[in-house]
């Protein structure tokens, strides 16, 4: 059975964005991919997802200012966003949070524990 739910992941590195959308893709959920910011927010727009894995550091705009983008968008800002960050400094999650994100995620991630973190998310 098709899953209606729709997720955006954006990250630069091609690895990590196929590695993600084969997970979701393969849960049945749609998915479609983004390698910058800019490519992102168009993308959200277009889409509006039920849920979005963002990269912090991309090109054109990092996931800081697309994140706050989102919020600023009545019709966007109740999108669940989970930022995907290689930096594990406190700094870094805070600034995450503080720039919008629902969570983050740090690189690199367990496929069976972000399978169970997008069920959970999508299931309210």
């Amino acid at each position: 059975m098709e899953n209606p739910h729709k997720i955006v992941v954006v990250d630069d590195e091609y690895f990590i964005s196929r590695s993600l959308s084969f997970i979701f893709e393969k849960e049945g959920y749609a998915c479609s991919i983004a390698s910058d910011g800019k490519m992102a927010l168009e993308l959200i727009k277009r889409e509006k997802p039920d849920l979005v894995f963002l990269d912090i550091s991309m090109p054109k705009m990092n996931g800081y200012q697309v994140c706050r983008e989102i919020r600023r968008d009545p019709e966007l800002k109740n999108i669940y966003v989970i930022m995907l960050t290689a930096m594990g400094q406190d700094i870094d999650q805070e600034a995450t949070l503080e720039a919008g994100a629902d969570e983050y995620m740090l690189k690199p991630f367990n496929p069976r524990l972000v399978r169970e973190r997008v069920a959970g998310v999508l299931a309210t």
